[in-house]
């Protein structure tokens, strides 16, 4: 596989767009900037109504419980990318959704689609609670973490990162392990091994695929990495999860 399609496997898998909104946004903010908030006291009151009871949906389809999971697939689309811009990494974030679009698939009934509502909203403003405990104040981190978000896909250096930053190495190596808790190749590692799992669990790409397009230094050494975190191969990683939510971002 080449560069250019190591890394539009991985850019195509953090950056889908999803180009079906015919709703207007204006009236449902409050809602999305609530779970994006992380504000769960008054995302239960708002959740009091169950959604296959909301009126002013619209019409998507003819068929009724159709237009229920139309309208669901993008109100978890749009809480998705909401929580990205409140700083949900893109890899759960998208995860999550793939797994409560999945469901709403799948759903047979208006009280079921009512469920999966409820469950996704709350499972996102949970996350949202975790990342406010947890934040990075300092802007030299935070622009260190978001440059290791958008280059998983080469392989990344404490020096490339201090450029970056315009800092010198041996500050920024103390700062970013101060403030995250881990060194720079912890984190990255950390980071690149989250992502892989959600590819395995919510898309088709090959082990193969996803250990060049994550710039692991051969497929062996992602499969013994994985192995000695979860104790399962790749394979059975995927066989495991395919379908479900990946075990580290469940709640």
């Amino acid at each position: 596989m080449g560069t250019k399609r190591k890394k539009i496997s991985y850019q195509e898998f953090l950056h889908r767009e999803y180009e079906f909104f015919h709703a207007p946004l204006a009236p449902e903010m409050d809602f999305y900037e609530t779970i994006r908030a992380g504000d769960m006291k008054k995302l239960e009151t708002l959740l009091t109504e169950p959604f296959h009871e909301k009126k002013g949906l619209g019409v998507l389809s003819s068929d009724p419980l159709s237009n229920l999971k139309y309208h669901l697939t993008i109100t978890i689309a749009l809480v998705a990318r909401f929580c990205i811009s409140g700083g949900l990494s893109q890899a759960e974030s998208y995860s999550l959704s793939d797994y409560y679009i999945r469901m709403t698939d799948e759903a047979q009934s208006p009280q079921e689609i009512s469920d999966i509502h409820n469950e996704m909203c709350i499972h996102y403003t949970r996350r949202m609670i975790d990342l406010q405990r947890n934040s990075v104040t300092s802007k030299s981190v935070s622009t260190c973490i978001n440059y290791i978000y958008e280059h998983l896909h080469t392989r990344i250096t404490l020096q490339t990162l201090a450029r970056t930053c315009s800092l010198s190495a041996p500050y920024l190596s103390r700062l970013f392990k101060k403030e995250t808790g881990f060194s720079i190749s912890e984190y990255v590692l950390r980071k690149k091994l989250e992502t892989a799992k959600s590819m395995l669990s919510s898309s088709d790409y090959s082990i193969a695929e996803i250990s060049a397009s994550l710039a692991f230094p051969s497929q062996s050494y992602f499969t013994n990495l994985l192995k000695k975190d979860t104790g399962l191969t790749p394979k059975q990683y995927r066989d495991r999860n395919n379908g479900s939510i990946p075990k580290d971002i469940r709640r």
